[in-house]
């Protein structure tokens, strides 16, 4: 026995002799591989000073860029918007903070060292700066429509149960969808709250962060990465302008499709030919729970589930039809029902517009930006959408492994397209396809910005992290060589190094225009809040209130007992009547009213900003209609302050 114990540790000696022997020669065929340094114990002396020395980059740049932030938001004024919109009005250091937020994402998102949690907080802290910003800066909540939604919890409120077009007009729309409306009126009561206006400003910040869950489990459904699937992250909250993270039905029903398809993805891919059906009972229970809210909740969204269900069940991977089928039951169901009476009205209407794709992508007027700044923003946003789709082609073209294995998101990016051909929705198709393309071509525009990257495919053949890159211990990862396109640069001026750097920056930075740079229209000060709020406090039941347009706070206030009429919404031909004769016309437009109630004349700067940015009256011919109103004797002014003037028109005789 002490003669084979030895016999085995010469053995082993030669062998590691041979072996050693081989790895110093380079003439014996293979290149010498250099020896993997040994692992570090977390326990040994100096690995805390070492943890620290690692966190203090990320967390300085982090807390720079948070703390020119807060500097920013106490040094800027809103109280004078400009055509611009808030661009102009930040102050200096919030563009730098962003700028320094985006370079310490990109550099830690990069380094082998850093840990999910970094990357985490790094975009907690984009949507701050993004999404928190708004709330921050202005008193009231922005956008007419989110008054709008208001407006329609408190008649949920008032009435205690829903009504229907016999009742409300036009507004019963909102009835037949209840579900967020139906959410958010239980939420105040619980809250304790006199209105959701109380806190619809912060709500971008709170749908943005409801959409990370879902975008996560998406992503790591294909790679496990974790540079693409932070870039991918982040490129979606950039890209992400077009405005549905309002307080709106939108945000939520696009967060739960995202929830539909994450799970689908996730628990229903066929493994080997044949579908896995372990647990599916529960996960069928929550397509169907998910579905149900998306389809009580908003209208455009459940067709996009089911084209984007669809696209997937033409791949041989998600071949299961329950969901499928699910979504479509539940889909009927709710329009042959709840639903029926909107659709029996508007059905004539939708079936001319099936095909017409060149009306359904059509601005149309009154929503044509006008203006150097409007023009500007307008621009700003269709760059920063067309950068992401052109990165994302260039990701799919340059990323072959990836665009395989990722077929499926690929599809679902390209799923909303036909939505085209299907209706206008109201003039915001093409910013409702852009949205729904999203989450699929942030993916693969961060794959066009990272080198070589690692999928699921991938990490099942036995790639190396060295070869692929990502999360191995970092004892087993080699780097990636450097491009050999430049081999005269040096590493830190050759494009590949800093090019996917400035076209993230360029990105980041374009969302503030694209996003904010219409506040002049969507933002209403304290006094043209006042103003409106005494218009409702006086209007007895059955008023009609008349405005240029909609773009005011409270704009349908008490819609269940008062009547609204929006001029600018009129033929052309009516509109070029008012403007002839602004005090007559308008004088007999309002006449029909009967007592008790009355027949207002309201002018605000919203309405002015509103008309002149898109492209509907100008400056001078509202001012026009203004003048000729207070000369008129046939109104009396009620109220009247900076932001706007109230009038009503005298009983006749």
């Amino acid at each position: 026995m002490p003669e084979h114990g030895a016999a085995s540790r010469s053995t082993q000696e030669s062998a590691a002799a041979s072996s050693d022997d081989v790895s110093a020669r380079p003439d014996r065929g293979a290149a010498p591989v250099p020896p993997l340094p040994p692992a570090r114990d977390p326990a040994e002396p100096g690995a805390a000073a070492r943890r620290v020395r690692a966190a203090a980059l990320p967390a300085a740049a982090l807390l720079v860029a948070l703390a020119l932030w807060v500097f920013a938001t106490r040094h800027t004024d809103v109280s004078r918007l400009d055509d611009y919109g808030l661009v102009t009005a930040l102050h200096p250091a919030f563009w730098a903070g962003l700028a320094v937020l985006t370079t310490g994402f990109w550099f830690t998102v990069r380094d082998p060292r850093r840990g999910n949690g970094w990357s985490f907080a790094y975009v907690l802290a984009l949507l701050l700066m993004e999404r928190a910003t708004q709330a921050v800066l202005y008193p009231n909540p922005l956008y007419a429509w989110a008054w709008k939604h208001d407006a329609v919890i408190g008649h949920l409120l008032t009435s205690g149960g829903l009504q229907g077009a016999d009742r409300l007009g036009d507004m019963a729309v909102y009835d037949q969808w209840p579900g967020f409306f139906a959410a958010q009126a239980a939420l105040v009561r619980l809250l304790g709250v006199d209105d959701a206006a109380m806190y619809m400003a912060w709500w971008p910040l709170v749908s943005s962060l409801m959409l990370l869950l879902p975008l996560l489990l998406i992503y790591r459904t294909f790679t496990q990465d974790r540079r693409l699937i932070w870039t991918a992250v982040w490129l979606f909250y950039v890209a992400n302008w077009v405005g549905q993270d309002y307080f709106s039905p939108q945000s939520v029903a696009f967060a739960l499709h995202l929830g539909v398809l994450a799970v689908v993805l996730r628990r229903y891919a066929r493994s080997g030919g044949r579908p896995g059906r372990h647990g599916q009972a529960v996960w069928t229970v929550l397509i169907t729970v998910l579905v149900t809210a998306v389809v009580v909740s908003h209208q455009l969204t459940p067709g996009m589930l089911v084209v984007s269900l669809v696209a997937l069940a033409c791949t041989r991977r998600y071949r299961d039809w329950v969901p499928l089928v699910t979504a479509v039951v539940i889909f009927l169901a709710w329009c042959l029902t709840a639903a029926l009476p909107f659709l029996s009205a508007a059905m004539p209407d939708m079936i001319r517009s099936i095909g017409d794709v060149g009306a359904n992508v059509e601005t149309g007027y009154g929503t044509t930006p006008t203006g150097t700044g409007a023009v500007a923003t307008s621009w700003a946003a269709r760059l920063l959408s067309g950068s992401v789709l052109l990165l994302a082609l260039a990701g799919v073209l340059r990323q072959r492994v990836l665009r395989r294995r990722a077929m499926p998101l690929l599809l679902l990016a390209a799923a909303p397209l036909p939505m085209f051909a299907a209706s206008s929705y109201g003039s915001e198709m093409i910013f409702r396809v852009l949205m729904f393309m999203l989450p699929g071509a942030a993916f693969f525009a961060a794959a066009a910005l990272l080198p070589k990257v690692r999928t699921l495919a991938a990490e099942a053949a036995g790639a190396t992290a060295g070869e692929l890159g990502g999360d191995r211990p970092a004892t087993t990862r080699r780097r990636i060589a450097p491009s050999s396109l430049f081999p005269a640069l040096p590493p830190a001026l050759r494009p590949a190094a800093w090019a996917p750097l400035l076209a993230l920056l360029a990105g980041t930075l374009a969302f503030v225009p694209s996003y904010s740079g219409k506040d002049r229209v969507n933002y209403f000060p304290p006094r043209e809040v006042a103003l409106v709020q005494q218009l409702f406090d006086q209007a007895p039941d059955g008023s009609l209130v008349v405005a240029a347009n909609r773009n005011y706070p409270l704009a349908y206030e008490a819609y269940w007992r008062v009547d609204h009429y929006w001029f600018l919404d009129d033929a052309r031909r009516h509109v070029d009547e008012i403007v002839r004769d602004p005090a007559g016309t308008l004088a007999r437009d309002m006449a029909g009213v009967e007592r008790p109630g009355r027949a207002y004349f309201l002018l605000t700067q919203g309405q002015l900003a509103n008309s002149e940015m898109n492209g509907q009256l100008d400056r001078a011919q509202l001012t026009r209609i203004r003048e000729s109103v207070s000369a008129s004797p046939r109104f009396a002014r009620v109220a009247e302050n900076s932001a706007g003037v109230l009038y009503v028109l005298k009983p006749a005789g």
